[in-house]
């Protein structure tokens, strides 16, 4: 039995703890904020997925020290926004255990990727990453579900393998960190586009096409940033790049899908509003990221001129025919 930190109590770390704890491994939960540590230990519930118990076993507290004394790995599951700061604070007591990261996203002023500010902020790299098609619900219901695990050491890969696999929990290892990186971060971008193509009424034909001139663009962009190119092809690549840019389930293919279908400006600000939409987050990180490295990246450009700029959502389709 290991003994797991989990830094994050939202749904997706909340989701990855159940299965920690499914396995046999001592879990505990770590959370900022005392009011939403004190109403997890009294409903047993993640306000993210209401309904859905955690186990008894599964401790939540405020006290990052008491969450990574003895921890075997340390797991990252908060927004990407909040990770720097989060780890400022965690350099006081991680020592040398290996991180764990499962947020996904581009720091917004830095465009620097999660690795990249553990790296700098905690002087490790005991570093990897975990990412794939895996809505938070899917994977507390227990049904199949695959990831990468990106991880250039051994013995980590092993330690975080052996935490996690069981009979509906798969995770296939690859060495490839900052291409797993990028494709958790621009999947949520490409989504936000593909839920414009819905919303307009674009068949799946169309559908189909836009996913896969994303798939060769970031695949370039993998290769461009030094990340290796086939990573596309992995769960954090294609399999997560379906999920999110097919699925109504997905807050960015949502928030793509009022656009492309018309909705007010006052509909719109309401969902960004009550909705937490990393793509957006992630789009000005990504398109001032290919600015500065030169990187010719025309689908990015286009999002984001139709998001804050004077495109129109007609202007994808016709992108699509005439990009080379």
């Amino acid at each position: 039995m290991m003994k797991v930190c989990v830094l994050g109590t939202g749904a997706y770390g909340s989701a990855l703890a159940t299965i920690l704890n499914e396995n046999k491994n001592d879990v505990i939960m770590w959370t900022k904020f005392d009011n939403e540590a004190n109403l997890m230990n009294t409903t047993r519930e993640c306000p993210k997925l209401p309904g859905i118990k955690l186990d008894n076993n599964i401790k939540i507290t405020t006290d990052l020290n008491m969450a990574c004394n003895e921890a075997d790995f340390i797991l990252l599951a908060i927004p990407t926004a909040f990770t720097r700061s989060v780890l400022m604070e965690l350099k006081d007591y991680i020592g040398d255990k290996p991180l764990c990261i499962a947020s996904k996203g581009i720091e917004q002023n830095s465009c620097m990727f999660v690795s990249d500010i553990a790296t700098n902020i905690l002087n490790t790299d005991k570093i990897a990453a975990i990412s794939g098609p895996s809505f938070a619900i899917d994977v507390i219901n227990k049904v199949p579900v695959g990831l990468s695990l990106a991880c250039k050491d051994d013995e980590i890969t092993e330690l975080i393998y052996k935490a996690f696999c069981n009979d509906h929990f798969k995770l296939r290892p690859c060495k490839d960190v900052i291409g797993t990186e990028i494709c958790g971060a621009i999947k949520n971008v490409i989504a936000i586009a593909a839920g414009i193509l819905d919303g307009m009424g674009m068949p799946e034909s169309t559908s189909a096409m836009f996913i896969t001139e994303s798939i060769h663009d970031i695949k370039a962009l993998i290769k461009a940033l030094g990340g290796e190119g086939n990573t596309i092809t992995s769960f954090a690549g294609f399999g997560d790049l379906l999920l999110t840019a097919t699925s109504s389930k997905s807050r960015n293919y949502s928030f793509g899908h009022l656009i492309g279908e018309g909705a007010s400006s006052e509909e719109i600000d309401e969902y960004i509003n009550n909705t937490t939409i990393e793509g957006l987050y992630t789009l000005k990180s990504i398109h001032t990221l290919i600015k500065d490295k030169n990187i010719e990246m025309p689908i990015i450009d286009l999002i984001d001129d139709i998001i804050y700029g004077d495109k129109k959502p007609q202007d994808l389709v016709s992108f699509l025919i005439q990009k080379s």
